[in-house]
């Protein structure tokens, strides 16, 4: 009987991912991904990092408290990284990694697709609610 590596093992699961099964860890990201907080944060870091504070001036109606949370995640995930420079007070900056920089495109094509069809899907909403 043969023995498999850890490399070996990760690289079947990789095969084997599949969004559809409850198990699959994809579905975790997805649930990451599409939060309306993490796809804001990841298009308003495309132009270069930026502190926290400044995170939370563009991104209008986000908790300081939720801004946090969705930095820690997406730095967890790979997808931004966190710089603290010693000064007083301690400078934080954020900034997409190569990962983050590989979705940005995605997340801006849904972000834009939104913008452009939401007249759209207010009608549909209209006639959706006519209905009832």
């Amino acid at each position: 009987m043969a023995t498999t590596t850890t490399a070996q093992r990760r690289e079947q699961a990789k095969r084997d991912y599949d969004a559809f099964l409850a198990g699959c860890p994809t579905r975790e990201l997805l649930s990451t991904l599409t939060d309306k907080w993490a796809a804001l944060v990841i298009a308003a870091l495309a132009d270069g990092s930026q502190r926290h504070s400044e995170l939370a001036r563009r991104i209008a109606g986000v908790s300081q408290k939720m801004l946090t949370q969705t930095l820690r995640t997406l730095e967890r995930d790979g997808l931004l990284t966190r710089t603290v420079t010693a000064s007083v007070p301690a400078r934080v900056d954020y900034a997409l990694t190569p990962l983050g920089h590989e979705l940005f495109p995605v997340m801006v094509a849904i972000k834009t697709w939104a913008e452009t069809h939401m007249d759209r899907v207010f009608e549909a909403r209209d006639r959706f609610d006519a209905r009832s």
